[in-house]
């Protein structure tokens, strides 16, 4: 049985939570997930408890997800785009966190395109912290909800081969993916260019693969990562057009593979590239039901945070 409690104030990435907590959110999870389908989608369980999504970088899936899971909670919800804000005046962070406060917020839902921001800010404000993703390092609750929804299509992590395919020099989703996995004992393999593939990334306990076909041949379940155009500053590969006949999943590949395998994705898609629209929509894609996932996933950590200040 999971602990009552998580063993943290903040969920500031995958590394700072150990087993137990990943067991009593999925817990947790499975509760909101019969709320959310339910014909009155609401509970009261964060009535008094103000959230405040400040997001330095856009986004639009997780940013909506966090909001959709703080408004089933019955919560007050702050949203706060520092693109359009006086971020862009040149404020600091802590100074436009401390404004926040000072409207009495509870907890932090925080994106920011520095590695370690969220470590920065626990250490500064009273309130708690989650991470919804800084710079190339982590995005918690993007790797809870990918293992969450593996374990609700296979029954269990353990054992299962997952491949995380692509940009995982970029990417936040590929080390919080990676540490999340091992912890729920599955093994874990990158797959993608040499240029975008991390030099020691061998040293977290993955298997690093270069050829798509081989890797899809040894999983259970294919993670294909977004192509992160906008993080990389010089060409990583030649082109979409390459680089999807090289690493892009098609139909007629995974038809061609001799056994049934998942397909996920972080999204937003880019169609044609990572995977082609017959794979995103196909019975093997679980990519609608991490979505839905996304939302209870995220109603949990934000329960179990508010319910350490009882």
């Amino acid at each position: 049985m999971a602990a009552e409690k998580l063993s943290t104030r903040h969920l500031l990435g995958i590394k700072d939570i150990n087993l137990n907590d990943i067991e009593l959110i999925f817990e947790t999870a499975d509760n909101f997930k019969d709320v959310i389908n339910r014909p009155i989608k609401k509970v009261p369980s964060l009535r008094d408890i103000t959230i405040a999504n400040i997001f330095f970088e856009n986004s639009t899936r997780t940013k909506l997800s966090f909001e959709l899971a703080e408004k089933r909670l019955s919560a007050d919800v702050v949203n706060f785009a520092a693109s359009s804000s006086s971020v862009s005046k040149g404020e600091t962070l802590i100074d436009t966190v401390n404004n926040i406060l000072a409207m009495k917020v509870d907890m932090v839902v925080m994106r920011h395109p520095y590695a370690g921001a969220g470590v920065f800010l626990s250490k500064h404000i009273k309130a708690q912290i989650v991470n919804a993703g800084d710079g190339a390092h982590e995005h918690p609750t993007q790797a809870l909800l990918d293992a969450y929804s593996i374990r609700q299509k296979l029954g269990d992590v353990r054992g299962k081969k997952v491949v995380i395919v692509g940009d995982i020099l970029h990417s936040r989703v590929a080390i919080s993916n990676i540490l999340c996995l091992q912890m729920l004992g599955a093994e874990v393999m990158v797959c993608g260019p040499t240029t975008l593939i991390p030099k020691h990334i061998a040293g977290l306990g993955v298997k690093v693969e270069h050829d798509l076909i081989k890797a899809l041949n040894w999983c259970d379940v294919a993670n294909m990562l977004r192509i992160q155009l906008e993080r990389q500053d010089i060409k990583y590969f030649p082109s979409q057009r390459e680089y999807a006949m090289m690493y892009g999943l098609n139909k007629q590949i995974l038809d061609n593979l001799d056994k049934e395998i998942i397909v996920m994705h972080p999204g937003p898609i880019n169609r044609g590239v990572e995977i082609t629209s017959d794979v995103a929509d196909s019975k093997q894609s679980i990519i609608l039901e991490q979505v839905e996932n996304g939302v209870a996933v995220r109603m949990a950590v934000l329960y179990l945070l508010a319910s350490q200040n009882d």
